[in-house]
């Protein structure tokens, strides 16, 4: 009990041996599950040595990518995509933040102070999920809520000092994510795929607006 992943022979009740092979996604009771299959009490033992069927029950690899798979387009932009995400996941663990903290400092770096409604709506968040993400990033220092100087009745988000710094400094950690994600490509091939990635991106989402226009102009 206990193991994913087994094979050997069998015995049924009238002596008869035959091979099995079985996975499972977790540990497993292999006799029992083969007994009840079979309603008949097996025995499972490992194959002899000498067997010559011992060289063709070898468990399969559950970490290999079936071939035809990696003829798909879309299949092998998720799983680049997945690698890439956990990595980037872990380097803002390590720093107590998520994606969405990236992003809404990101955003705010790009466009400058913004209301929380405009940061929702270009985010395409819940108000209040974007609430709770601009709260954890006042929490810490990296943002706060000031009144806007144009017009005083709005309170808008800004990044501190601290939250500049820190991006930067996120931004330097993910260009070396980057670097180990894109190992085997050189600086053409990463250039090249960088401009292709961006074509898709910007046909599969709205255009955006250009940013210079929407920051908001300085006070006097």
């Amino acid at each position: 009990m206990g193991e994913p992943v087994v094979s050997g022979v069998a015995h049924d009740l009238s002596g008869a041996t035959f091979a099995v092979v079985g996975i499972a996604g977790v540990p497993t009771d292999w006799a029992r599950v083969f007994r009840s299959l079979a309603n008949a009490e097996l025995t499972l033992g490992p194959l002899p040595a000498t067997d010559p069927a011992a060289r063709d029950i070898t468990p399969p690899s559950r970490n290999v990518t079936p071939p035809s798979v990696l003829e798909l387009n879309a299949y092998l932009m998720y799983a680049v995509g997945r690698a890439a995400r956990r990595r980037l996941a872990e380097r803002l663990d390590a720093r107590g933040l998520r994606l969405w903290h990236l992003t809404v400092m990101a955003l705010l770096s790009d466009l400058g102070p913004q209301m929380k409604t405009v940061l929702a709506t270009r985010l395409a968040m819940n108000a209040s999920d974007l609430g709770k993400i601009v709260n954890d990033l006042v929490r810490v220092g990296e943002a706060d809520c000031v009144r806007d100087p144009a017009d005083r009745r709005r309170v808008v988000v800004r990044l501190t000092p601290a939250g500049e710094e820190s991006l930067r400094s996120l931004s330097a950690e993910i260009a070396s994510t980057d670097d180990e994600i894109l190992a085997p490509l050189d600086t053409g091939e990463r250039a090249q795929l960088a401009s292709l990635l961006r074509r898709v991106h910007s046909h599969l989402e709205p255009a955006s607006a250009d940013p210079a226009r929407e920051r908001p102009a300085p006070s006097a």
